[in-house]
């Protein structure tokens, strides 16, 4: 959870990463993520709500996303989370989790899990308005259940044989997850203050 006081100060938040130069720098999965970034895009009514938030007053104007370039999460989300911030205007810094573990510490899942990517909101002038972790609930829900499947089918799996079949089994469900996020990150700044 959000603590009273952050780590994440405007000027540590401008020693984030720019999508460019984070994926720039990324040592895995540069041709996946480029082919989620080059074929996601929000629905022009997603655009128009989420452009309506970030013009707010007090709407959003920043977001912070923990990431690292090996997670299947990040490689889904994070150019979801871009598009997002394109769409809204919003400034985008990407921050390597694991050189960052004092911000990750502010944004643990259920206080304890080290979960991302996390995507931090802020107004302009820096004040925190929400965050969002991980992946959308749809899909904790249908990985839940293809690993169920997995296991059901072949008990004896090696764990990198299971990575494997968890990663193709699921991306046929990606598009569905990442419009979810979309949704999820609309319901969280529709609700934050105006």
């Amino acid at each position: 959870m959000a603590r009273e006081t952050t780590v994440v100060t405007p000027q540590r938040f401008e020693q984030g990463f720019k999508y460019a130069d984070y994926m720039a720098q990324i040592k895995v999965n540069k041709p996946r993520f480029d082919g989620y970034y080059n074929s996601f895009r929000l629905k022009p009514e997603d655009a128009s709500i989420v452009r309506t938030l970030s013009r707010r007053a007090s709407g959003p104007a920043k977001v912070l996303v923990l990431a690292e370039d090996w997670c299947g999460d990040v490689v889904r989300g994070l150019p979801v989370l871009a598009r997002f911030a394109e769409a809204a205007g919003l400034e985008l810094r990407i921050f390597p989790r694991d050189q960052n573990l004092d911000i990750m510490d502010e944004f643990l899942k259920e206080e304890m899990y080290q979960s991302i990517p996390t995507a931090v909101f802020y107004t302009r002038d820096h004040r925190y308005l929400g965050h969002w972790i991980e992946r959308p609930a749809v899909a904790d829900r249908e990985l839940a259940a293809i690993e169920a499947a997995i296991r059901a089918e072949q008990p004896e799996i090696s764990d990198q044989d299971f990575g494997r079949e968890r990663r193709a089994r699921s991306e046929a469900r990606t598009p569905d997850w990442q419009q979810a996020i979309i949704q999820e990150l609309k319901e969280l700044l529709g609700k934050s203050p105006r």
